[in-house]
């Protein structure tokens, strides 16, 4: 097992660069600018150039050691901060707390990553291959092939996203569906031939109805209560005395198994309108898969043995609501422990934040990992 001693100063440097390179993930130009800065700080690392891959205008970031695939490390450098947020929330360090837009999710994961990685021999680098994708939190949509490609044959995959609550490991994360729902009625005059109309805003209403139901009855066929159906974005009508001809209510699912994501897909699928006027379309599904217990546990049982030999304490682990590439390769069947990043909080919000002490002994731990799946 390797033995590394990662600089904290230089950690915080790397990192300090990195969080200025804002990226928003709306701002491909951004984007583009953030990944040349992973790409040059990774460069001075690891000796290697990565190569920069552009899709629909999204630039991601690949290095590849060797020839053989064994062990993927996954991350995203673009955050949800507007650009200009540095302005607001500069980068600083204080009293063992650093901060800056991004810093928690997940800038400090992938300077772990990278110190990780060089902190190895060029031996215990080949079969390694590094993916950051640009587009993250803008839904995957175009670095998903990517990472599939990337863990399809790997051993393990190592996902660098930020711990949750007090450093624990993420070894389940619910998988995510989008939909959204068309109701079609018929307008007319709301004060002189309300009876005409068919009201797409009241056929609306007894769709969202439906919808919070549906998790009871993948509760009573497939076993779990945590399912979660939600209602999220709801428009109707044209005007305040115009009877709605139309109404679109966006929906996200949250499922924890794939029986229970195919399962709620069949039921919101085969909704009918109450009204006999009314139409109601169903477009979307399935996003991403979830991640689920049995792709982790060997692989946090690994991380407990591995943290023990270290010295760093006990690690615990949770399961999680949110997504991420995390999802992806579990789908693919590849084994993924997620939530190895930075320890702190505040992900998307004005007190985002890492605790810097948990910066070295994070980067033992991903070397260690490495090294033993690797072998």
């Amino acid at each position: 097992m390797t033995s590394v001693a990662p600089d904290l100063h230089a950690i915080l440097a790397d990192l300090e660069q990195l969080v200025a390179a804002e990226s928003f993930s709306a701002d491909h130009q951004a984007v583009a600018a953030s990944a040349r800065t992973m790409a040059a700080v990774g460069t001075r690392l690891l000796g290697e150039e990565p190569e920069l891959l552009v899709v629909d205008g999204v630039t991601h970031v690949r290095w590849t050691f060797g020839t053989t695939r064994r062990v993927l490390l996954l991350g995203h450098h673009d955050t949800v901060w507007p650009i200009g947020s540095l302005a607001t929330h500069p980068w600083r360090v204080h009293d063992g707390i650093a901060t800056g837009p991004g810093i928690f999710d997940m800038k400090a994961g992938l300077v772990q990553l990278l110190h990780a990685v060089a902190s190895l021999t060029e031996r215990q680098r080949d079969g390694i291959t590094i993916v950051v994708t640009g587009d993250e939190k803008a839904g995957g949509a175009t670095s998903r092939a990517l990472i599939e490609e990337a863990a399809r044959g790997c051993r393990a995959t190592f996902v660098l996203e930020a711990s949750a609550a007090d450093g624990a490991l993420k070894t389940a994360r619910k998988g995510v569906s989008w939909y959204e729902i068309v109701i079609g009625g018929r307008a007319a005059h709301a004060g002189l031939e309300s009876d005409k109309g068919v009201n797409a805003a009241v056929e609306a209403a007894h769709q969202i109805l439906a919808l919070v139901g549906l998790p009871d009855w993948v509760s009573a066929l497939t076993g779990n209560e945590v399912t979660t159906v939600t209602p999220t974005l709801v428009t109707a009508g044209t005007t305040g005395n115009t009877v709605p001809d139309a109404a679109r209510i966006s929906v996200d699912v949250r499922v924890p198994t794939r029986a229970a994501q195919h399962r709620i897909d069949e039921l919101i699928r085969r909704l009918q309108p109450v009204h006999p006027g009314a139409t109601v379309t169903v477009t979307g599904g399935p996003n991403w898969p979830p991640l689920e217990p049995a792709h982790s546990a060997a692989l946090f049982d690994g991380a407990e043995q591995r943290a023990s030999l270290l010295g760093l304490g006990p690690l615990w682990s949770v399961s999680v609501g949110g997504a991420s590439g995390g999802n992806f390769t579990a789908g693919v069947g590849c084994l993924t422990l997620d939530g190895l990043g930075a320890v702190g909080g505040g992900a998307h919000a004005d007190h985002e934040h890492i605790v810097i002490r948990h910066l070295p002994d994070r980067t033992r731990l991903l070397a260690a990992l490495i090294t033993e799946t690797n072998r």
